[in-house]
């Protein structure tokens, strides 16, 4: 098997942190968390908590992100799985390089995303989601390539993650394995620098929780959002892995 490159688009307040574990639990696999995030922060100027480390731990520069993302990669590892959020994608920046990675997208309810989001940041717009640049994203890379990449959806994953890691792994051309439903507890040197504000939960997880339903009711103010998201949410979501 031939290095593999593996670009991850998620949301905030996904699986997207779990599905990092899973990956990096493999002995075959190298991880890369978020590499986009502070160019995001500087960009935006968003007061994220933890803002100063992320933007001193990695480069705001666009290009050179790019260029790590593509370059070459040696080790014993033969897959590099990146972490990517959607949200992280301004207008303006150029996403060809997508096309020399396999892309695959990881989706969950907007109305999930925004409860728990909100819980830790002022939902102010639909882009600080991920909804639309992952549409569009997906729409690029359907018209290059001529081909569906991978959808998946956090419910399913949580329902039956084996079987959905197992599709998963089969459609991008890896082998899969056991080792990517089970994990240890704790913080991982990969992790970004932001994880003491977000990965609490993560670092406590040895598997994937399984899923429950929530009872939620958004604030009126909320709604126009939700509705703009659930829009490419939807369209994403018919087209998801189904095992």
């Amino acid at each position: 098997m031939s290095d593999i490159r593996i670009a991850m688009w998620s949301g905030p307040r996904n699986i997207s942190t779990a599905m990092m574990r899973a990956f990096e639990n493999r002995q075959d696999t190298v991880v890369t968390d978020e590499p986009f995030y502070a160019h995001y922060l500087h960009k935006t100027g968003l007061d994220h908590p933890g803002k100063d480390d992320v933007l001193a731990s990695q480069s705001i520069d666009w290009e050179a992100v790019v260029n790590i993302c593509t370059s070459e990669f040696s080790g014993k590892e033969s897959i590099w799985y990146q972490k990517h959020m959607g949200q992280h994608n301004l207008e303006g920046c150029d996403l060809s390089w997508v096309l020399q990675v396999i892309n695959c997208f990881l989706i969950r309810d907007p109305k999930e995303v925004i409860a728990s989001y909100g819980r830790r940041f002022p939902v102010e717009n639909e882009r600080l989601l991920g909804y639309v640049q992952q549409a569009e994203l997906f729409k690029m890379v359907e018209d290059e390539t001529g081909e569906t990449p991978p959808i998946l959806d956090s419910k399913d994953i949580l329902v039956n993650p084996k079987g959905m890691l197992k599709e998963l792994c089969k459609r991008i051309g890896i082998p899969f394995s056991e080792k990517m439903l089970k994990w240890p507890a704790g913080k991982r040197e990969s992790d970004g620098v932001w994880a003491p504000h977000w990965y609490n939960r993560v670092e406590e997880s040895t598997g994937f929780k399984p899923y429950s339903e929530k009872e939620i009711e958004l604030d009126d103010e909320l709604i126009p959002i939700y509705e703009k998201c659930k829009l490419h949410y939807d369209t994403l979501w018919e087209k998801r892995i189904i095992v």
